[in-house]
């Protein structure tokens, strides 16, 4: 289970890591708009943040429960109960940390993050991490950093980091 925030890499890195684990991957937003037929934005645009929510909420608990499954989340996921709970019963979670400035390079022409439309988008990214920092390291079996580093070194250090932690 990876969290973070966005342009932390949790899809990419979701995809790499599920490839060299054996596993599938699913990235609970993607499978949102695969269900619905429209994309996050749409959704938050008619339904607003709170039904993005209760979407994501099912989709989380349905995800998390499957076994063999490298699962991407949203950025948000984690600021309900219910989410945090199923994601620590489904296996071991992984925060993939980014500052403030790597979400803003790796964010700024991705025009499918409702919440980043406003005047000041970083801003909104350091309030957005202020809030959710301390709810990801709570679910986090462990923290690995993904500044200035390449996916594929992400990937290795978080395969070496899982075989030493103890059985849960």
């Amino acid at each position: 289970m990876l969290v973070g925030p966005m342009g932390a890499g949790k899809s990419t890195i979701g995809r790499l890591l599920a490839k060299e684990l054996r596993l599938l991957f699913k990235d609970s937003d993607k499978e949102i708009e695969l269900r619905t037929g429209a994309n996050i934005p749409w959704i938050f645009d008619k339904e607003g943040e709170p039904g993005f929510r209760d979407r994501e909420q099912a989709m989380i608990a349905e995800l998390s429960a499957l076994d063999g499954v490298v699962l991407a989340t949203g950025g948000g996921a984690v600021m309900r109960d219910a989410n945090r709970a199923a994601l620590r019963a489904g296996g071991r979670v992984i925060y993939l940390h980014a500052s403030v400035e790597q979400q803003v390079g790796r964010t700024s022409r991705d025009r499918n993050r409702p919440l980043l439309r406003t005047a000041n988008p970083e801003a909104t990214l350091r309030t957005l991490l202020e809030t959710r920092d301390p709810l990801y390291r709570e679910i986090a079996d462990l923290v690995v950093e993904t500044d200035e580093r390449p996916p594929r070194m992400v990937v290795l250090d978080i395969l070496e980091r899982l075989q030493k932690l103890p059985p849960r």
